[in-house]
């Protein structure tokens, strides 16, 4: 068998150029807020962004420890790579069929200590142990610690029980990540082999900022997007989804017995037998507004009216879990009897509550418009999202000019 072998240590935002994002289709408007200069999480000073994207071997059956393989990990520095100094955090969960590690002392000490790492489901153990690695190993970084590592299940593309993310990889994205551009999007780092609304997802990100009489403060966000029906699917309030019924995943080849997919090219199932919510997201929340941990859990849980909006409704088999930091109040974790520390008032919050709902709902969306259409394990073809189509309903609708 050929064997094809894609390794890509991501920063580019050429390469996130080469699909229209939700701006670049005039949909943004539609969703509310006014994106950053990159309308990224990489609006946030300081953030940096770093992927790894793994994809070898053709489509075809399924051998476990061979392929074929469509995974990766991502990764999220706060204040960046070279930096120690940890930041305020929280974390929330709409649904817990999922896992993100070093949570309890995130609650219980209010801080996030080291970059957050993304990948798929049974690769978070190495790449939370790389991220030790990594930290210790470097002068003036922290030597322990408990890292933040999320996952979404990426199995029915990739050979996930190959178990072919290693710590090298999860290196490379730490010490590839940058900042001041976009991240890539799509079907890159841990979000390579994921589904997300019926469609190929992945990663994607937006931001939003306040005009300067409410702060002029910028929220980020970077999404994980592995979730939700093609049926329930919404794009600025509009049903996209219902519309698209015909780019149901099916199998390229023929279909084992028993198997609930369609074979590609045949009629798609009719709108009952689409496939309903499940799956998971990973959100991340960056913020340069100064906020302290209580602030910043009220931050996290507003992610959750943001998948709503594109759809999802946190279903049984759903594993929806955000985190969200704050990159103000430098220094607040030193070593001393006492910190000073600005909190924004909460009469002044709203906005970034709206804010982080808005940008949201546009990372899951630019996560769908940047992803191809990719065929894997098993043959298991998922079509991208056509954005053609999507600006063709949304005009219809009277949503779009």
């Amino acid at each position: 068998m050929r064997r094809i072998v894609f390794l890509l240590v991501l920063v580019s935002s050429v390469a996130a150029a080469q699909r229209p994002r939700a701006r670049d289709l005039g949909i943004s408007p539609l969703i509310g807020g006014t994106p950053g200069a990159l309308d990224a999480i990489t609006d946030v000073k300081g953030v940096e962004v770093g992927s790894v994207t793994l994809i070898t071997g053709d489509p075809g059956p399924l051998k476990v420890g061979t392929g074929p393989v469509r995974t990766g990990v991502t990764i999220v520095h706060p204040r960046g790579k070279t930096s120690s100094d940890p930041v305020f955090g929280a974390w929330f969960t709409l649904n817990g069929n999922g896992e993100m590690t070093g949570t309890t002392w995130l609650q219980e000490g209010g801080f996030l200590e080291g970059p957050i790492g993304i990948t798929n489901t049974h690769s978070v153990g190495v790449v939370r142990d790389a991220i030790l690695q990594w930290q210790v190993g470097k002068p003036g970084m922290q030597p322990w610690g408990l890292p933040v590592v999320a996952e979404t299940y990426d199995g029915g593309l990739n050979d996930i029980n190959g178990f072919h993310v290693k710590a090298e990889h999860a290196i490379a994205a730490l010490d590839g990540a940058k900042g001041g551009v976009v991240p890539a999007e799509g079907a890159v780092g841990g979000g390579t082999g994921m589904v997300c609304e019926g469609f190929k997802g992945g990663i994607g990100t937006a931001s939003r900022t306040l005009p300067a009489a409410q702060g002029g403060y910028t929220v980020g966000v970077l999404v994980q997007c592995n979730f939700g029906s093609m049926r329930d699917m919404r794009v600025a309030g509009v049903p996209v989804g219902a519309e698209l019924g015909d780019l149901a995943a099916c199998i390229a080849g023929d279909v084992p017995a028993g198997s609930p997919r369609r074979k590609c090219g045949s009629p798609p199932a009719g709108a009952d037998a689409q496939e309903t919510e499940q799956g998971s997201i990973i959100v991340i929340v960056a913020t340069d507004a100064p906020m302290v941990p209580h602030q910043l859990k009220r931050i996290a849980t507003r992610v959750a009216l943001g998948v709503g909006r594109t759809g999802g409704t946190g279903g049984n088999g759903s594993g929806d879990i955000f985190v969200a930091f704050s990159t103000a109040n430098a220094g607040a974790a030193a070593p001393h009897d006492t910190a000073r520390v600005t909190m924004m008032s909460n009469d002044a919050i709203s906005p970034l509550f709206s804010a982080t709902v808005q940008a949201t709902e546009e990372a899951i969306l630019n996560a769908m418009l940047a992803a191809d259409t990719m065929t894997g394990a098993n043959n298991l073809r998922v079509f991208g999202l056509p954005s053609a189509r999507v600006v063709e309903i949304l005009k219809r609708s009277g949503r779009l000019r």
